[in-house]
């Protein structure tokens, strides 16, 4: 779908910004709802008191008692980048404090399906633990709390997902999105509330008598964990999150990150030297998940808690070849799933679509359905369920939503859970992203009520894609400078997006690279030299036009070892 180009809106700034910040950065930031200099100021003495979060005061208390016990805790992550890095931080964290006897699980999507269930504390019954505690999961986990519990086990839940109507019976729950939940900031992601429930520990600690004469641990060698996995699970980048990713992308910059990140980051080809959040959440993020999606996190979570530099090297490059097989097989899910929708709009009309998309094949992986809902809605620009078979024998589904502005996706599967009870197994997610199980032979009437939710909730109008920019540049504006100062004004993200341009340019020459990318040299009036300029999986076997209205990026080209100014062609069309 071809978006339309809007200009953000521009309110007044106030507060006295420094001389130097450059104009373009001041009006950036206006636009992405920074009012003053503070705003923008990323000291961890800015972070919000982990004392606001409910429900840590008696997680502590637990943890505090399980290491005076020696007792023997097990971590229960998730399956993806923020589960990984979450427990990771968790790991490393608690045996930072004194715990001595730290292990961890993380369910097998095959074996165990989501989170705390009873399967994985079967599995675990063997390692005799005395405390569990979840990351990034858990506050729908009735079943796996209360068959955890009946073994005798204590069971903190940190987790970060929305609550449903019930909670589970855990000792203690931390989520900052539970009904009620004092901590000012909603977004933090599950390695995030890890990380709080940690600075919480070591005060409690810290106040202990016998430990007065011991070295505070450092809990800032775990920030680079914490940006990573942010960044990845695509929470929005509120102030709070921002201050902790970019104390971690300062961390990875100095060189003092851990093994797996650099080996991650090598294998992506990314200078960990000139690290921003893009780089985490194109070329570290997506190797991880792999692992989750189509192996195990198992991989994933040693490559982030090895001390070894080899040893990370040779985990970094397996998942690299996990990752490159869940790219071939997304692609050729996706491609399916396209041309079942082109099939649909040549039979009925592109007016017939759903509101709400519901897409199904029995060949699919549910290990790359979130990825192929997410490629469809780009394109179509409405909320998209793709589904695929959990157990062939059972006819249970596994299905993952990505959704749209304006839709809020978990909210619409409460509606559809309450309009038709027990059509739904189970569901939880987020605003922009959930997933959920239901039976095969349910398939269809979940289409439909699914639609017939998204139709009462979206306005037509709130189908149509707008690509938003800052505004035109003047012609001094194009420099390799502003491109690098804008590089790392952010860090960009969710909520905080990177500045996008538009402006008019005669096309001097192009050529296609790569089979679908355009290589274009660009003129601007004003500017003597031809701007460089790349357009990625642009080329649908035409010419570009002469003069063409383009959205685009100020990006930093490297090659050979030199910088240069690229323009990143986000959008284009006649001018």
């Amino acid at each position: 779908m071809t978006p339309r180009v809007e200009r953000r809106a521009v309110p007044p700034m106030i507060g006295d910004w420094p001389a130097q910040i450059h104009p373009v950065l001041r009006r950036v930031y206006a636009a992405r709802g920074i009012a003053s200099p503070a705003d923008v100021d990323h000291k961890l003495a800015a972070l919000l008191s982990p004392h606001a979060l409910g429900g840590i005061d008696r997680a502590c208390e637990l943890l505090e008692t399980a290491i005076g016990d020696d007792a023997r805790i097990v971590v229960v992550g998730d399956f993806d980048c923020d589960g990984a890095t979450g427990t990771a931080v968790a790991v490393r964290g608690l045996r930072l404090l004194g715990a001595r006897h730290v292990d961890y699980a993380v369910p097998n999507r095959m074996r165990h399906g989501y989170g705390l269930s009873p399967a994985i504390v079967a599995e675990m019954l063997s390692r005799k633990p005395d405390v569990l505690i979840t990351v990034d999961n858990g506050v729908a986990a009735h079943a796996g709390v209360a068959a955890a519990k009946a073994h005798g086990m204590r069971v903190i839940v940190t987790d970060h997902h929305l609550p449903g109507s019930t909670l589970p019976d855990a000792d203690a729950i931390v989520n900052p999105n539970l009904d009620g939940d004092p901590f000012p900031s909603k977004a933090l992601a599950g390695v995030g509330v890890m990380f709080y429930l940690l600075l919480a520990l070591r005060a409690r600690l810290r106040d202990r008598d016998d430990r007065r004469h011991l070295a505070e641990p450092d809990l800032s060698c775990l920030l680079d964990l914490v940006a990573l996995g942010t960044v990845a699970d695509l929470v929005p980048l509120d102030r709070n999150n921002r201050i902790l990713v970019e104390a971690g992308l300062r961390r990875i910059r100095a060189g003092r990150a851990c093994a797996g990140i650099v080996a991650l980051l090598a294998c992506g080809k990314r200078d960990p030297s000139r690290v921003v959040a893009s780089d985490l959440g194109f070329a570290v993020g997506p190797r991880i998940n792999a692992a989750g999606r189509l192996e195990d996190m198992t991989l994933g979570i040693e490559c982030l808690l090895t001390d070894d530099a080899n040893r990370a090297v040779e985990l970094a490059q397996t998942l690299s070849s996990i990752n490159a097989e869940r790219r071939e097989l997304q692609d050729g899910m996706t491609a399916q799933a396209q041309a079942e929708v082109e099939k649909w709009i040549s039979a009925r009309g592109a007016d017939a679509l759903p509101y709400g998309v519901v897409l199904f094949d029995p060949d699919w992986h549910h290990g790359v359905v979130g990825l192929v809902a997410s490629k469809v809605k780009e394109t179509l620009h409405r909320p998209v369920i793709a589904c695929a078979p959990a157990d062939p024998r059972t006819g249970e589904l596994k299905a993952s939503g990505r959704s749209i502005p304006g839709f809020h996706l978990r909210d619409a599967l409460v509606e559809v859970d309450a309009r038709h009870p027990g059509l739904i197994a189970r569901f939880g997610g987020h605003a922009m992203a959930a997933g959920l199980s239901l039976n095969l032979a349910d398939l269809a009437t979940f289409g439909a009520a699914f639609d017939a939710v998204a139709r009462s909730r979206l306005q037509p109008e709130m189908l149509d894609a707008v690509l938003l920019t800052d505004g035109e540049l003047d012609a001094s504006d194009f420099t390799l400078d502003l491109a690098q100062l804008l590089r790392y004004a952010g860090p960009w993200g969710q909520i905080f997006p990177e500045p996008v341009f538009e402006g008019e340019f005669a096309v001097e020459s192009w050529k296609v690279v790569g089979e679908r990318h355009l290589k274009l040299k660009l003129r601007h009036p004003g500017i003597a030299n031809a701007l460089d300029a790349i357009a990625f999986n642009n080329y649908a076997g035409e010419a570009p036009p002469a003069r063409l209205h383009a959205a685009f990026q100020l990006d930093v080209n490297e090659w050979n070892g030199r910088q240069s100014l690229q323009l990143l062609i986000r959008h284009l069309e006649v001018a």
